[in-house]
């Protein structure tokens, strides 16, 4: 039996996943060529990720160095139902750093989701606003369900895996 994919419900529910993530996984490659991981508290405006980063984090300096990254997002385990199909998005990202100055519509949203108190400090200090523009990316919501994510054509398309081969 032929499962339909509802493709409005899978954009609805990538929506509200997204919108319900407060913090971004950051994968690097560093200039010795060794895998580099990190986190960092996000938002997301205008279908672009932005990330708020001290000076003396170490991936600040690989923000600047790397011109694709990874980010991923990942459901929490608490309500994970099977670890083995766990509801997330990746995707590869330019990263841009915009530092401290204007952009007021990016820092409102960090305001609205991070505290505005927190914000106010964390502007006094030694951090950049980055702006990670995502190229391509992938929503997987269980088994069979994959989701490439074409940022300049607005898609998402079902993978479909030939089992016969």
């Amino acid at each position: 039996m032929k499962t339909t994919i509802d493709l409005n419900q899978i954009r609805a529910d990538y929506e509200a996943f997204l919108q319900r993530k407060k913090s971004i996984l950051l994968s690097f490659v560093t200039p010795e060529g060794q895998p580099f991981s990190s986190s960092a508290a996000f938002v997301q405006v205008n279908n672009k990720f932005y990330v708020y980063v001290s000076h003396i984090a170490e991936h600040h300096q690989l923000l600047e160095q790397n011109e694709i990254i990874d980010v991923l997002l990942v459901a929490d385990e608490a309500v994970t139902q099977n670890h083995f199909a766990t509801e997330r998005a990746r995707f590869q990202c330019a990263p841009k750093n915009l530092g401290n100055e204007g952009h007021e519509e990016i820092f409102e949203a960090f305001d609205t989701v991070h505290s505005k108190k927190m914000m106010q400090l964390l502007r006094t200090l030694d951090f950049s606003l980055f702006e990670l523009t995502p190229l391509k990316g992938r929503y997987v919501v269980g088994f069979g369900k994959a989701f490439d994510i074409d940022f300049a054509e607005d898609t998402l398309t079902h993978v479909v895996i030939d089992k016969k081969k």
